[in-house]
Formats: C-alpha cells, sequence, structure tokens
C-alpha cells in the first residue's frame, strides 16, 4: 500500500480555515494564504503546482466528491471551461474584491463596521457572535468581506462538485485563471531586442 503525502492532507486546513473563521472572523487573514500562495508559486515555477498538488479545496471536493460519493458524476456545460468564462468570473471575482477593499477603506475613513457576511455575492449574513473589539475596525471589516468571498467560493464549488463533478470549480477558480495567466506569460518566448 502506498503511503499518502503529506499534501494530500491539505483539504483538512481547508476544513479548518471554515471552522475557525465561523467562530473567529479574524482568522479569515488566513484566506490571504489560499490567494497569494498560488501566485508566487505560478511565478516562481512557472506551472500551476499550486492547483494540482496543494489546493486544500480542490481535494477538498475529491474527497467529498470521490470517496464519499456526493458528486453526479456529469459532463461539465462546455461554455463554463471557456476562456470567457473563465475571465468573466475573474473580472466579477476581482470586482467584488474591489468592492470589498472600498468598503474596508469606508471603515478607515470613519463609517461604521458591518458585522456581515455576504454570501454569493448576494446575501447578507449577520455575524455577530464574534468577538472583534480587540481588533482595529478595518482589519474586523477586511475579515468579514474576505470571509465572505472565501465561504461563497466554497459554496460555488460545492454546488458544481455536486451537480457535475468533484473538481468543477477548478474549471473556473479564479486563482487557477490567474495562474495560468502568469504561466502562459512565463512560457512566452521573449521577443527579441
Amino acid at each position: 500500500m502506498k503511503r499518502k503525502s503529506w499534501n494530500e492532507y491539505l483539504w483538512i486546513g481547508e476544513l479548518l480555515y471554515l471552522f475557525l473563521g465561523f467562530f473567529n472572523i479574524i482568522f479569515a487573514w488566513l484566506g490571504l494564504i489560499f490567494m497569494f500562495t498560488p501566485l508566487i508559486m505560478a511565478i516562481g515555477g512557472g506551472n500551476k503546482n499550486y492547483c494540482l498538488k496543494y489546493c486544500g479545496k480542490g481535494q477538498l471536493f475529491s474527497v467529498l466528491g470521490s470517496r464519499l460519493k456526493l458528486s453526479y458524476g456529469k459532463r461539465l456545460p462546455k461554455f463554463v471551461a471557456s476562456t470567457w468564462f473563465r475571465y468573466g468570473f475573474l473580472t466579477f471575482f476581482m470586482t467584488m474584491f474591489g468592492i470589498m477593499l472600498y468598503s474596508v477603506g469606508l471603515v478607515v475613513a470613519g463609517a461604521e463596521l458591518r458585522e456581515m457576511v455576504t454570501l454569493l455575492w448576494t446575501f447578507d449574513v449577520p455575524w455577530h457572535w464574534t468577538n472583534v473589539a480587540f481588533v482595529p475596525t478595518w482589519v474586523a471589516q477586511f475579515s468579514f468581506g474576505l470571509y465572505g468571498i472565501m465561504v461563497t467560493s466554497s459554496i460555488l464549488g460545492f454546488i458544481g462538485m455536486v451537480a457535475f463533478r468533484p473538481r468543477t470549480f477548478c474549471v473556473f477558480c479564479p486563482m487557477g485563471t490567474m495562474t495560468q495567466g502568469i504561466c502562459k506569460l512565463k512560457k512566452e518566448p521573449k521577443e527579441e531586442q
């Protein structure tokens, strides 16, 4: 029997992140690790190793969909894998991230902290049970926004996993699209001067 590598258990980190953020929203800042690591690895290595070997979210969907048989295993509609859809979703995702940063800026400027996590970029869920009194309000506002983005991507991934194949979200994941773009740029032949 082949012994599993340490990186095959990174899905536990994804679950731990969602669990910790639920009870203490400040843990949402750990989501930046999940956002910047694939970009740094793509810039440094020119490949998508993070997506293939280290992405806890993708692994979690594999565990739930394949091992626990929660996926219908249906073929994904072709348009979802199209360039326009992937980059359209990335643009939408980055717009939502920008709006989140704008709300943090408003709090820095003196606006009131909104203790809400927005799910699916539509539904504001009050999140009053976490204690954020020990951090600056802008830190807390960033936490609520980032956690909303991370949970939304998990919900979308879960829906895709159940309706189609386990790693459906990986096809249009914003981080995967960005790392793919970085890899393409790194592989393009340099123009002679």
